[in-house]
Parts: C-alpha cells; sequence; structure tokens
C-alpha cells in the first residue's frame, strides 16, 4: 500500500470530506414510521364534501360501523375521534366515579389510565409479563379489593393478553374488562379478535397504526344492554342517533356525554383504508416476520431480547422491539442507530413512576414494567418497509454488538 503525501493541507480537507461524503453515501434514511395511502381515501373524501355530508354520523361512518360488526361480529361499533376518546367513553359507560378502583398495566400509554382517572378512580397499577410487555394475568387477582370497578388490559404491539385466565378472574369477582387494544385491530387471541372479548374494547387509527386516518378510534360494544346508553353518551348526551334512524321524533339532552364522533371526512378516509386492510396486514406479517428472522442469530447468542408470542396469540405485524441489556447499552445503541440514520426509539415510561401518579401510587415495585422502560427499543416498522432496508438494520445491530 503506498503512502499520499499532500504539500498543501487544502488538498487534505478535500480528501477527508470526499473520503466522509463517500462512507455516508452508504447510510440508509430510514424513517420511524411512514403513513400510507392504499386505496380510495381522498375520492371518498372528495365524495364527502361534494354530496355535502361532512359532519359526523354520516354515509362512511355507518359503513365503517357495519364493517367492524359484520368482521368481529360485535353489538355495536362506534366510531370516535381518538382511542383516548373510546377508552374514556368506557370509563363513562361504566359509571366510574371517585372512590372507585381500576386496575391497568404500568407499561402503557398514559390515555389507558387517563381515562379512568378523569372520571375520578384510584388507578391500581399492575406490573408486565416476564415474557412481553402485557399484563401480568397472575398477579390480578392480588389487586383486587372491594373497591374494584375495572381491568384494563392492553394488548401491546397487537400481542394477546392472556384472555382466558383474565376474563375467568373478572368472572368470579363479576369486574368488567375492557380491552385497549389501540394496537391490536386484526389481531387475534385464539380465533377472537382483540376488543371482542372484554364487555367493551378500543382501537386506534393514529396515524402510527396499520390502519389509520391521522388521528380516530373505535368502541367496540360487546353487551347489548350498553348500547343505548353508548349511543346516547357518543351524541353528546342526546338521542340523536335515535333520531337520525326515525326511533324518536325529536332529539334531547338525555344522559352526559360529549362530542366523541369523528367528521365525516375521517370516516370517508378511513373506509378507503379499511377496503385494503388486507393486503396492509399481509405486507405487515411479512415485516414482522423478516425482523425475527433477520434478528435471531443476534438473540440466540444472548445479545438482545425479541418479541415472545405465545401459542393463543396471532399478533397483526403492529410493531416490533427488541429489549437490551440495560438503560446504557439500549440509549447507546439508539444514539449508534440514529447516526446511521435509523429512525429507532424507545417507550413507554412506567406510569407508576410518572411525575403525575409517583406520589398517589402505592410504592409497590413493578420490577418488569420497569425493565420494560429501560430497555425496550423500537424499530422502523410500516407497510412497505422494504427487505433490503430491514437487513441494513439487522447489520447495523450486529455491528454495534460487534464492537461492544
Amino acid at each position: 500500500m503506498g503512502i499520499l503525501f499532500v504539500d498543501n493541507p487544502g488538498w487534505f480537507f478535500r480528501i477527508k470530506k470526499f473520503t466522509l461524503a463517500a462512507r455516508m453515501v452508504k447510510f440508509m434514511d430510514i424513517p420511524f414510521n411512514k403513513p400510507h395511502f392504499t386505496g380510495k381515501e381522498a375520492l371518498y373524501i372528495a365524495e364527502s364534501a361534494i354530496n355535502g355530508k361532512i359532519a359526523g354520523n354520516g354515509p362512511f361512518t355507518r359503513k365503517c360501523h357495519a364493517y367492524f360488526e359484520n368482521k368481529y361480529g360485535i353489538k355495536k361499533a362506534l366510531l370516535t375521534t381518538s382511542c383516548s376518546d373510546a377508552l374514556e367513553m368506557a370509563a363513562l359507560l361504566l359509571n366510574i366515579g371517585p372512590g372507585d378502583e381500576v386496575i391497568i398495566p404500568s407499561f402503557t400509554f398514559v390515555s389507558t389510565a387517563n381515562a379512568f382517572a378523569l372520571r375520578g378512580a384510584r388507578i391500581v397499577f399492575a406490573d408486565s409479563s416476564a415474557e412481553n410487555p402485557n399484563i401480568d394475568a397472575q398477579a390480578i387477582e392480588s389487586l383486587i379489593t372491594p373497591n374494584t370497578r375495572a381491568i384494563v388490559v392492553v394488548h401491546y404491539g397487537g400481542i394477546a393478553c392472556n384472555m382466558d385466565v383474565i376474563m375467568a378472574l373478572a368472572n368470579h369477582y363479576n369486574i368488567p374488562v375492557v380491552e385497549d387494544a389501540a394496537q391490536g385491530m386484526d389481531a387475534l387471541y385464539r380465533d377472537k379478535p382483540l376488543g371482542s372479548i372484554g364487555i367493551m374494547g378500543a382501537l386506534s387509527f393514529h396515524e402510527t397504526k396499520n390502519i389509520t386516518c391521522g388521528e380516530g378510534g373505535l368502541l367496540m360494544i360487546n353487551d347489548k344492554s350498553l348500547i343505548q346508553k353508548a349511543e346516547i353518551a357518543w351524541e353528546k348526551g342526546t338521542n340523536r342517533a335515535a333520531f337520525i334512524r326515525g326511533d324518536v321524533k325529536k332529539y334531547e339532552w338525555v344522559a352526559l356525554g360529549s362530542s366523541y364522533l369523528p367528521n365525516e371526512l375521517t370516516a370517508a378516509f378511513l373506509y378507503g383504508q379499511l377496503e385494503n386492510a388486507e393486503n396492509v396486514f399481509t405486507d405487515r406479517a411479512g415485516v414482522f416476520k423478516s425482523y425475527y428472522e433477520a434478528l435471531q442469530p443476534l438473540a440466540q447468542k444472548g445479545r438482545i431480547g425479541l418479541p415472545v408470542v405465545p401459542d393463543y396469540a396471532k399478533p397483526n405485524g403492529h410493531l416490533f422491539y427488541i429489549t437490551t441489556a440495560n438503560t446504557g447499552e439500549r440509549n447507546n445503541l439508539l444514539s449508534y442507530l440514529q447516526d446511521r440514520g435509523v429512525n429507532a426509539v424507545f417507550h413507554y415510561l412506567a406510569l407508576h413512576n410518572s411525575p403525575f401518579y409517583q406520589k398517589k401510587h402505592d410504592g409497590r415495585r413493578l420490577l418488569q414494567a420497569e425493565r420494560y422502560t429501560d430497555t425496550l427499543l423500537r424499530l422502523p416498522f410500516y407497510y412497505g418497509l422494504q427487505q433490503t432496508e430491514i437487513e441494513y438494520i439487522a447489520n447495523i445491530l450486529n455491528e454495534f454488538y460487534d464492537n461492544k
């Protein structure tokens, strides 16, 4: 190998700049999430506008309701402006109030707890399972008291909680179960869609979800006795939904409620996505499988942890995460990925240790929730993520651990 001598320092910096630029060419820019347009979203929005149907509870809203009721076999579906609103409706329909206790996993998004805390309930946080971030079904019974009014489970990443154990416990103590299936559209527990098992379920159509309308949600009602009450709460506490159907001659304020229903343009966009849901889920299932196969050798060496999918769960390819040995390693890996164009993220921060709730928590250590807080890292995941991009990310992970 020859040695290059440079008399002019300016040439040195030009050579250095050229070398760095050449190295940067190898880097990809892979976002964490990328919204997708798979069908007639824009056409249906235009149709709604041209027909002058842009307020809520119009033709596309009803088409979306029928889609979920027919596909999932649920008693009633109601679109909402967000999954947060769907959960708030669930709390309202269960008459949750001050003095009531609600059992919720600590490792979840804040909306899960907010919905019930807003009604004045005391939140009793449960730990996660050791095998995945879902609630530890075996730990729930010890948290039940005479004041327990609901158990809320979160199907993290579209991987089902152990619903046989949870429902048996809930039935024994006569406590309703609400499923936060924000990430779980079209995922199954055995042969049952997530959100269709408890008394109510909630889905999200946020931009980061498999099927999206930017912001949006769905309340799934599985108890027929709650349907009329739900429609009233959904329509600001009035019986307007019954009026539109012609069931009553006028609509009035008859109970508590709020403006939970989305506008028709949102429903039109969503329906355009629902028509192509099967293609989306097939693609995302392939992404999940490719990630797992690419990273399994690293997991077999004990360097990272991979998602554990129990036999009873059929996930929907919502996300892919890994776990690291500790927080320092996770943070270093995150920086390593981001420096190479891979926009990975971490979440959640366990709610029992949050600034808002830590003084209200009973002091129990929730070791698994804290472990996921400290070590979980989500990798880029979206419809259309390419095999070459997955391999690029896997190579960076291997390179990181080879250099440790």
